[in-house]
């Protein structure tokens, strides 16, 4: 089945299920218990089609990288000579990074210029790109975000109040505005995965060792950075969006582990005009589960599915994605967040280092690879991010 008829049955399924609520409720809006598990069914249809859904979009992405031309085409002239990249983007330090992965002798002896102080070496320019692309594929708060790349720590000025202009008479004193600033500090706090590869494995060169390390990492990369940048404590770590210190608190909920429409649309009015041409949802699955059946003043759904291929589900209008690691429905929790997430900054520390360790895993045949990136994320600007916290 293609995502275009997944889209569509997922859309009819939805309008039955609504079609469902609206002639099955009874005047207190309850359904009975044998009409709630059959739309419960419906419920769980819905979430897998959508499962489905997100599953062929990154098959489809993924297609779509592999099957990019691996060289530039040539656009100069034949008597022009082609500039040759340099550093970690050039063919000699990326053939070189694969040998020593291999545990082969150097053909160029370059990986000088990416070398560390703890023995790894600086990944090859299109090796990294992999690794971040891998990222972007596994990492919602990444692919919403700002990132910048830093090489030092960076401080961040903010204006914490404004000036404000004054009526004045003709020949009046001008009052004095005040405006103060704040100051952010992004650091780089470091990840480390680990992963082990047979001898046999390495001896073979129809395996694609490089390929398979990116795709390893990149994957263990994004599923820890997700979750610092939605729940990280700021120590050793990020600091996630849904803590005390990460988005401004818009909404509490007269409820432990329910939200009602009027709390969203609370939520979405606590946001400034400005942030709101860019605003988006951000929550766990579970969270849209219980708010399906919610619906606005008018008896409109707050909830529309997509309806074409590449496009998020839709909150109120606004577009809606969703993360596992985001805190689910329960006592005090930081549950949604609606904003524009260009307030939370990401700052990669330039250069993913790769380090093969020889000696560690040679009695099991094996021989170990280990990668070290060092990030940090944090909101820049809290009142750009509004936050529902459940009633404690």
């Amino acid at each position: 089945m293609t995502i275009n008829e997944l889209i569509q049955k997922r859309a009819k399924v939805w309008e039955t299920a609504k079609n469902f609520v609206d002639t099955h409720e009874n005047e207190n809006g309850i359904l009975s218990a044998e009409d709630s598990a059959t739309y419960g069914r419906m419920e769980q249809e819905i979430e897998d089609l959508t499962a489905a859904i997100d599953r062929q979009q990154r098959a489809d992405a993924r297609e779509q990288e592999l099957n990019k031309a691996m060289n530039q085409p040539l656009t100069g002239r034949p008597s022009q000579k082609v500039e040759e990249k340099t550093g970690r983007a050039s063919n000699a330090y990326k053939e070189d990074f694969g040998a020593h992965l291999r545990g082969k002798r150097l053909v160029h002896n370059v990986l000088s210029e990416g070398v560390q102080a703890d023995g790894g070496y600086l990944v090859p320019e299109e090796f990294e790109r992999q690794i971040v692309t891998g990222l972007d594929e596994a990492n919602v708060v990444r692919s919403l975000a700002k990132v910048i790349t830093t090489s030092a720590e960076r401080k961040i000025p903010v204006a914490a109040t404004h000036s404000a202009a004054q009526w004045t008479a003709e020949n009046g004193a001008y009052t004095e505005s005040d405006p103060t600033f704040d100051q952010k500090t992004i650091d780089a706090f470091k990840l480390t995965d680990l992963v082990k590869v047979s001898i046999e494995l390495l001896q073979d060169s129809a395996f694609d060792l490089e390929g398979y390390i990116a795709g390893e990492f990149a994957r263990a990369f994004g599923i820890a950075e997700e979750e610092a940048f939605c729940v990280g404590n700021g120590t050793n770590q990020p600091t996630g969006i849904f803590t005390a210190n990460g988005g401004q608190l818009g909404v509490t909920a007269a409820n432990q582990t329910s939200i009602a429409a009027d709390e969203l649309i609370s939520l979405v009015y606590a946001l400034k005009s400005p942030y709101r041409r860019n605003a988006k949802f951000l929550m766990n699955d579970a969270t849209i589960a219980a708010i399906r059946k919610l619906k606005d003043g008018n008896g409109v759904y707050l909830w529309q599915p997509s309806l074409q291929a590449g496009e998020p589900d839709k909150l109120l209008g606004y577009d809606l994605y969703t993360s596992p690691y985001v805190p689910q429905a329960a006592a005090g929790a930081y549950t949604v967040a609606f904003g524009d997430f260009k307030n939370y900054w990401i700052a990669d520390r330039s250069g993913r280092t790769v380090q093969r360790l020889n000696e560690l895993y040679s009695t099991n045949g094996q021989v170990g690879f280990v990668a070290t990136e060092r990030v940090d994320g944090k909101v820049i600007l809290p009142e750009g991010i509004k936050l529902l916290k459940m009633k404690a």
